[in-house]
């Protein structure tokens, strides 16, 4: 389905300020009949990088040049790809494997909701999104059975995360992300002050204090957080793991985002149970003075083209199993929630918010080198969704390619939601049915 200018017009003439007016509410409302499921199978782990406030997709993967692109963006052509050279020179050296998708489209323009809904899959109004875990939270669930006894750190890790983080819902506690930030220097609070043998001497005493029998759901829960949080003390695999050396600190950027891509790549490497990494990072909403030097939206970009490029790059060189790198075990996905407006500029030189987007993949079987789908000449609406639904790409179908890409069934439906109404992992409430973007693969 193209979103053209009659369906664009008709909507945001609704008059409706930013909130559930997307062009995708005007497509058929005929009831959703769920397909067979199509599992790829082709990923061990996902990076998902939530580009939060929503970078200007015309200024980065869906380049558009005119009199008001800064001169030190060097727009060029890689490998038929309209790239700004000068503003994501590192990013440019890895486009061999990255692929593009120009054609995403939100649901409204509104960050707080949008950024929710990018990890939920699903409204955040609706009944279900209210009690919604984040993906990562489902990947947690479902690889947990996978996981060995030498394998103590949660599935779920956040890096570099902000108050918008999505929790595990209505899931138990031991499937909430493991929220920490990045340091050289690795995780604190790791070690006790008095030592290994007076704290295993402590715990043990802890433990002898048994409730005498009385079972609760609260104090199971809270039993289980401290037998996890015992088990990675003290362990060299987890230290090293959140560590990195200086001379890697730089070369990543020196960046809070790029200490977060350092961690990431060590948690892949270090096989210790992780399988979902999310890593968050600001300062896209470039309203006003978008290309101011050392500001708008170079500060973000700098920090993105670091980090990504040589989390990209290094994955690709460190081998996985059966003769395959950590890049092909791992889908990388970078993605906003919504995207900016486009040609020149407002009245106070920045970009406000738009609909239509870009997303970029990388890793567990995704082609690279590659572009899916493309807007018109003004970059204003899509012209060709560039993929088998023929239609928008929405943050349901991101979901459903995460999900696929891992093996696991995006059209489960869980019977243990306290709403009692079965949780869906993707809805079907919409006009459409989402599916993964197997184009990529």
């Amino acid at each position: 389905m193209v979103i053209n200018r009659r369906i664009f017009f008709q909507t945001t003439g609704l008059g409706i300020a930013g909130y559930f007016v997307s062009p995708q509410n005007l497509l058929s409302q005929d009831p959703v009949y769920q397909s067979q499921p199509t599992l790829l199978k082709t990923a061990k782990n996902v990076i998902f990088i939530l580009l939060a406030g929503a970078p200007s997709q015309t200024d980065t993967f869906d380049l558009r040049v005119g009199p008001w692109t800064p001169k030190d963006f060097r727009p060029t052509t890689i490998n038929g790809i309209d790239f700004p050279e000068g503003l994501l020179p590192t990013i440019a050296t890895q486009l061999n494997r990255i692929a593009i998708v120009r054609s995403c489209m939100s649901t409204a323009l509104v960050h707080t909701l949008l950024q929710t809904w990018t990890q939920v899959a699903r409204s955040p109004a609706s009944a279900t999104g209210k009690i919604a875990p984040n993906i990562g939270s489902i990947v947690a669930l479902e690889l947990e059975p996978k996981r060995t006894a030498s394998q103590k750190l949660p599935g779920f890790v956040a890096l570099n995360s902000t108050g918008g983080l999505v929790k595990q819902g209505y899931l138990p506690g031991r499937y909430s992300p493991f929220d920490v930030t990045a340091a050289a220097n690795g995780l604190a609070n790791l070690a006790n002050p008095d030592g290994e043998e007076a704290f295993s001497l402590q715990y043990a005493a802890l433990q002898a204090l048994d409730p005498g029998g009385l079972h609760r759901q609260d104090f199971e829960a809270m039993q289980d957080f401290y037998s996890s949080a015992r088990s990675i003390m003290y362990d060299p695999a987890v230290t090293g793991a959140f560590r990195f050396t200086n001379v890697e600190g730089r070369r990543y950027g020196n960046s809070p985002f790029g200490n977060s891509c350092l961690v990431a790549r060590n948690l892949v490497n270090a096989n210790l149970g992780t399988h979902y990494i999310q890593i968050t990072l600001g300062g896209w909403d470039n309203h006003q003075s978008i290309y101011t030097p050392n500001a708008g939206i170079y500060v973000p970009a700098r920090q993105l083209d670091l980090g990504l490029a040589n989390l990209i790059a290094d994955l690709a060189t460190m081998p996985g199993s059966n003769g395959r790198t950590l890049l092909d075990e791992t889908l990388i996905v970078v993605k906003g929630e919504f995207g900016r407006t486009v040609g020149g500029l407002t009245d106070l030189n920045g970009r406000d918010h738009y609909f239509v987007h870009s997303a970029l993949f990388a890793g567990g079987g995704v082609r690279g080198g590659q572009v899916l789908g493309s807007t018109t000449d003004d970059g204003q609406y899509i012209d060709d969704p560039g993929w088998s639904e023929e239609r928008f790409v929405a943050a349901e179908d991101v979901a459903a390619t995460i999900y696929s890409a891992l093996g696991i069934n995006y059209t489960t439906v869980r019977r243990d939601d306290p709403l009692g109404r079965g949780f869906e992992y993707i809805p079907s409430t919409n006009g459409w049915s989402a599916a993964p973007v197997t184009d990529l693969f």
